[in-house]
């Protein structure tokens, strides 16, 4: 999965160009959403193929200004404290997230300044969790 980082136009359309542009290019958004800061909107949206929503995207005149490789994770949701739990371990390994949302299947999704590292925090994490009756 990636994370496509946008810059969108400060026109009132812009968020339906974007989602059209992606629909006629048949790329799905798997998650993402859209802040604006200091009247600047820009938005972060989670694809499968990251090649072909930034070709799309650019050829409609819609600025990416980065695709990067996310780290999916799942939470207990149930469970209180998870978030606080994943992201201190992350802290803990030196891993700074750089953006954190949430994809349409309640998976928390993360951009990390270090990939490596993160992966391998992330991939503990869930053998920790994993059912006593699956290891």
């Amino acid at each position: 999965m990636r994370d496509l980082a946008i810059r969108l136009p400060n026109r009132i359309d812009a968020l339906a160009l974007f989602g059209e542009t992606l629909g006629r290019a048949g790329v799905s958004v798997e998650g993402g959403g859209m802040f604006t800061v200091d009247g600047q909107r820009i938005a972060h949206f989670l694809v499968e193929d990251g090649t072909a929503a930034r070709a799309a995207l650019e050829a409609a005149g819609i600025e990416v200004t980065w695709d990067r490789e996310v780290l999916v994770q799942r939470l207990a949701q149930d469970v209180p404290g998870q978030l606080g739990a994943i992201t201190r371990r992350m802290a803990d390994a030196g891993v700074t997230i750089e953006i954190l949302y949430s994809d349409h299947a309640n998976q928390l999704i993360l951009v990390v300044d270090d990939m490596e590292r993160g992966r391998q925090v992330s991939e503990a994490w869930m053998r920790e969790r994993a059912p006593a009756a699956s290891r």
